[in-house]
C-alpha cells in the first residue's frame, strides 16, 4: 500500500456552462479515496476546491454553482489544477471570462509545469484541453480531448502531439482526457498513483465502474464502435460475441443467433454495424487479448483467453491489425512515468 501523509489541494477550475459531470464524477472519486484512506486509518489524500473567474456560474445543465473560490493569485503545493469542458458550442467561443482564466492559467502554471521537481500537475477534462492550450500549457506534450475537437486543439497548440482514439494521455505533469465519462478515468488512474491500486479499485467498485481504463486504452472501445444501430439481431449477435469470444464460432452459429440465414446476416451486419460478422468477431477477440495482455498474459496465454487457435494466429491478426507483435505492446504495458521531461 502506497502511503503519503501531505495533501494535495485539486482546484477545480468553473468556467460558465461546465460541463456538471465533468465536475462530479472526478470529485466523487477524489472524495471517496479520502474515505477510504479514512477507514484505513489514514489522512485525507484530496482536498477539494472549486475556483471561477466569477462566483457564480450556470452549468451546462442549468444548475447554478455559487460560492467558488476566486483564482488564487498563487499554488501552494502541491496543487493539481483540473479544467473541465465546455459543451462544444461554447467550448469553441473565445469570450472575455476564458480569456481572463487563460492569462490566469499561463501566470500561474506556465514555469511550475516545466520545472522537473514540479509539485503540481495540469488535469483537463474533454475541452479543457483547449483552455489549456489557449493559455499556452501545451507546449510540446502528447495530450488528448474529444474526438469532435481534436482538429480545434491542434489548431491552437500546433506544437503539441495530439493523440487521436485516447481515453486519456499522462505525459509528465500534464495528463488530458477525452471525454465526459474519461474524467472519472483519469481520476482513478491517478488515485492509483497516489494512494496504490487496491484503494483505486475499490473508489471503482464504489462508483460501480465496470472496467478501468488506462492511458493506453482507446476513445472510441471496439466494444462501442460498431453498435452505434438499433437492428435487434445484429445486437443479439454482438452480444453473444462480446460475452464469449473465446468460443469457436462460425457464420452457421452466428446466422443460429440471429434467426437467419448467413447470407443474410452478413448483409445486416454490412447494412447496420458497418463490418462483417467475422470481422467484428476478430476485433472483440483482439481487445481481449490486449486487455489479458495488459494484465501480464503471456501471448499464447492471451491468445486462449480471446478465442484465437494459438499465438501464431493471435500475432498474425495483431499485425494486420495494428502493426508490429503482441509482445511489443506487453513490453509497452509497463508503469507510466510519473513525470517527464518539461516541454
Amino acid at each position: 500500500m502506497i502511503v503519503r501523509t501531505h495533501s494535495i489541494d485539486v482546484l477545480f477550475i468553473i468556467a460558465p456552462h461546465s460541463l456538471l459531470l465533468d465536475i462530479a464524477g472526478p470529485a466523487e472519486a477524489f472524495r471517496l479515496a479520502n474515505l477510504h484512506r479514512g477507514a484505513q486509518g489514514l489522512p485525507p489524500r484530496f482536498r477539494l476546491r472549486f475556483a471561477g473567474p466569477v462566483t457564480k456560474v450556470p452549468t451546462s445543465v442549468g444548475l447554478a454553482l455559487v460560492d467558488l473560490e476566486p483564482l488564487p493569485p498563487r499554488l501552494g503545493p502541491p496543487t493539481w489544477v483540473l479544467l473541465v469542458g465546455q459543451p462544444t458550442a461554447h467550448a469553441t467561443q473565445t469570450t472575455p471570462t476564458i480569456s481572463a482564466t487563460a492569462h490566469w492559467l499561463n501566470r500561474t502554471l506556465y514555469e511550475p509545469l516545466r520545472a522537473a521537481d514540479t509539485q503540481h500537475r495540469l488535469i483537463t477534462i474533454c475541452s479543457g484541453t483547449l483552455l489549456a492550450a489557449r493559455a499556452g500549457l501545451l507546449g510540446t506534450r502528447r495530450c488528448t480531448t474529444h474526438h469532435e475537437l481534436l482538429p480545434a486543439l491542434r489548431i491552437l497548440a500546433p506544437r503539441a502531439q495530439v493523440v487521436d482514439n485516447r481515453v486519456f494521455v499522462v505525459d509528465g505533469p500534464v495528463a488530458s482526457s477525452a471525454g465526459i465519462t474519461a474524467g472519472i478515468d483519469i481520476a482513478l488512474h491517478l488515485i492509483a498513483e497516489e494512494c496504490g491500486e487496491a484503494l483505486a479499485a475499490t473508489v471503482a467498485e464504489d462508483m460501480v465502474v465496470y472496467l478501468r481504463r488506462s492511458p493506453r486504452d482507446p476513445e472510441l472501445s471496439p466494444y462501442l464502435v460498431h453498435r452505434r444501430h438499433l437492428h435487434a439481431a445484429v445486437h443479439r449477435v454482438q452480444d453473444a460475441i462480446v460475452a464469449k469470444p473465446e468460443r469457436d464460432w462460425d457464420m452457421a452459429a452466428l446466422a443460429a443467433l440471429g434467426h437467419a440465414t448467413e447470407r443474410h446476416l452478413l448483409r445486416l451486419f454490412v447494412d447496420h454495424a458497418g463490418v462483417s460478422p467475422l470481422r467484428y468477431l476478430q476485433s472483440i477477440r483482439l481487445e481481449r487479448a490486449r486487455q489479458s495482455l495488459e494484465c501480464g498474459a503471456s501471448v499464447t496465454r492471451a491468445a486462449a483467453v480471446a478465442g484465437f487457435r494459438s499465438g501464431l494466429q493471435l500475432r498474425r491478426a495483431w499485425n494486420r491489425q495494428w502493426g508490429g507483435s503482441p509482445r511489443d505492446a506487453a513490453r509497452a504495458a509497463g508503469p507510466v512515468s510519473r513525470w517527464g521531461p518539461p516541454p
